[in-house]
């Protein structure tokens, strides 16, 4: 018999104020896309300027940031004096991305710059001693680092000891005792008036790239251009897309699709990508894990080398090595996961998060812990043993700080930082169990009281079946790009008749839906058991992602089905239809007068 899967939650019925429909119309929208970014929170017509406006709109001053005035200043007397900037940047493609965006606008600055790339199993996370002692015999003047630095507080003392000024570009939570660098630009301090906070690291290396830029003949173009990597860093850390993250990727997607860096291109070239169909998806699925790869197996000085790169030959071998590594990396991922997930299967299922040590290697922790974190749907923290030391990532099932329950933990762990999503580690073997235990206790408290055992799914639209058309995808497109924080919506459609069903290759159901006369392709992806619930006959509800699919040259739309129940069954979708409310208090009429989404006739 079928039941949904899920808790449907659906949006609460409100009034639109007029002035927001007439403005979102200005934009071509619908009342019905307004009274989804209303649901979302973009409630006022300034917020809505910003989100369908031009991206550049939503970009703030790069002179809000904290300490802003003092790293510019600092960097200007470099330039005049003719000394040299050490960057240090990260091995994860955020930290990688943003190491480039700022060795180039240095370089436009007219510094120089030499970027330095940490080793992760050698020196691991924060700014290491021996990138100190690097720029230190190098005869560098300014160590300026990128994604990093917040919490280093003892290498930043050896940095001035070795008269060095350390500039620190970071978006990592500050800990209360904070490095003596010369500047720390994070929008994370507490005492940071910046509009935006959830920059990525490589989203505030181009907010200083924009600062370095500003008055240079053709510099805020350049500083401009530099928005593709930004938003590859930006997606790799999982930032949310909204607000300045969300325009930071429109500009970089755009420049990403007509004018890639050289070795961005190279990149996609190997993957079998094309420039033009870049979206977040791709960034996600193709471009990160190549970059993440090079420090997870191989050199993740290979990943700063070709996004720094502008010789095509260069560019192509370095995007091959990228590209074994990537293969790699996904075989030793695979296995690690089958032996953590072994490791914790005795472990109760109602504890707050998932803890689990072993020998795996060190680049593939993060991967392990974020693929348990997914799987079980809570906090995850997955350490590898070295030496009597375990080094450790975290990944979060969203509901906690990371990076506060760390700080909980201080007294058992040797270091540690990172942000609300992820974070990472270091401890004495000696102090895991304790570690653990109150990492537990600390998760389970944030978490407060249980959840429901029915996990839920967020309805943002409810529509008939007829309401279902092109003008909806239209609508839905202009919420693009999409990601963390500013999903593709989820909408029920109401009254589907199944005309066929069938089990398809990957564990996937395929459904053809029925409306009056035409029908409509249903596939409903890892979930194999409905082809078995459902039958030739059965009228449905069911919550999807409305898309588009193109074949051979022709245009149809499909639902990616999320869940599905026999129609009527659900109190709170039939009071919708029966009165009328699509979202939000919204008719469910088509918009734009788009036509019926008649795709095929049976």
């Amino acid at each position: 018999m079928l039941e949904p899967r899920f808790a449907w939650h659906l949006p609460a019925p409100i009034q639109l104020d007029p002035v927001l429909v007439a403005q979102g119309a200005q934009y071509g929208v619908s009342e019905r896309l307004v009274g989804i970014l209303v649901g979302r929170g973009i409630a006022s017509v300034e917020a809505l300027d910003d989100y369908l406006g031009p991206a550049e709109s939503g970009l703030h001053e790069p002179g809000l940031l904290p300490d802003a005035d003092r790293l510019l200043e600092r960097l200007t007397r470099a330039r005049n004096a003719g000394e040299s900037v050490l960057v240090f940047g990260d091995f994860d493609a955020d930290g990688l991305t943003g190491l480039a965006i700022m060795v180039r606008a240095l370089r436009r600055f007219g510094v120089t710059a030499e970027p330095y790339v940490p080793s992760r199993l050698q020196e691991g996370h924060g700014l290491s001693l021996r990138a100190v002692e690097t720029a230190a015999a190098a005869g560098h003047q300014v160590i300026l680092t990128v994604d990093t630095g917040s919490s280093s507080v003892s290498q930043v003392d050896v940095a001035n000891r070795r008269g060095l000024d350390v500039l620190i570009t970071d978006h990592h939570r500050v800990p209360e005792v904070r490095p003596a660098a010369l500047a720390l630009v994070n929008p994370r301090r507490p005492d940071s008036s910046y509009p935006d906070p959830r920059l990525a690291g490589s989203g505030v290396a181009f907010k200083v790239a924009q600062l370095l830029l500003a008055n240079l003949p053709g510099g805020p173009q350049a500083a401009m251009a530099l928005a593709e990597l930004a938003a590859i860093g930006s997606v790799a850390d999982v930032v949310p897309v909204l607000g300045e993250n969300r325009a930071i990727a429109r500009i970089g997607l755009e420049r990403i699709r007509t004018e890639p860096l050289v070795g961005l291109a190279a990149l996609l070239a190997r993957a079998g990508q094309t420039p033009a169909s870049v979206d977040l998806e791709t960034v996600s699925f193709v471009i990160a894990p190549r970059l993440n790869a090079a420090g997870r197996v191989g050199s993740a000085a290979d990943a700063a080398a070709l996004l720094l790169t502008d010789d095509p030959t260069q560019a192509a071998e370095l995007a091959e090595r990228l590209e074994a590594n990537n293969l790699e990396r996904r075989v030793m991922t695979r296995k690690a996961v089958l032996e953590a997930n072994a490791a914790v299967a005795s472990e109760p299922g109602d504890r707050a998060a998932t803890i689990v040590r072993g020998t795996w290697p060190i680049g593939v922790i993060g991967l392990v812990a974020a693929r348990l974190a997914e799987e079980r749907s809570r906090p995850a923290v997955v350490g590898t043993e070295l030496d009597g030391v375990i080094r450790a990532s975290c990944r979060s099932a969203g509901g906690i700080d990371l990076a506060a329950i760390l700080t909980g933990c201080d007294d058992l762990l040797i270091r540690h930082g990172g942000h609300p999503g992820a974070a990472g580690l270091e401890l004495l073997a000696d102090h895991w169990e304790a570690f653990r235990e109150r990492f537990v206790a600390l998760a389970g408290a944030s978490l407060g009281p249980e959840e429901p055992s029915q996990p839920s799914l967020n309805v943002e639209l409810v529509l008939p079946a007829m309401g279902l058309d092109y003008g909806l995808i239209a609508d839905l497109a202009r919420l693009a790009p999409t990601g963390p924080g500013n999903a593709d919506p989820l909408i029920v459609v109401g009254g589907l008749t199944v005309t066929r069903v069938r089990a398809a290759a990957g564990g996937h159901t395929q459904l053809t839906l029925k409306r009056r006369l035409d029908v409509i392709d249903g596939i409903a992806f890892g979930w194999t058991e409905l082809a078995g619930l459902v039958a030739e006959g059965d009228r449905l509800d069911v919550v999807a992602r409305p898309v588009t699919r193109s074949f051979a040259g022709y245009e149809s739309l499909q639902l990616e089905i999320r869940d599905a129940a026999p129609a009527g069954s659900n109190a709170g979708v039939v009071a919708r239809l029966a009165g009328g409310t699509a979202v939000d208090g919204l008719s469910p009429r088509p918009s734009h007068g788009g036509a019926p989404a008649t795709v095929r006739v049976g």
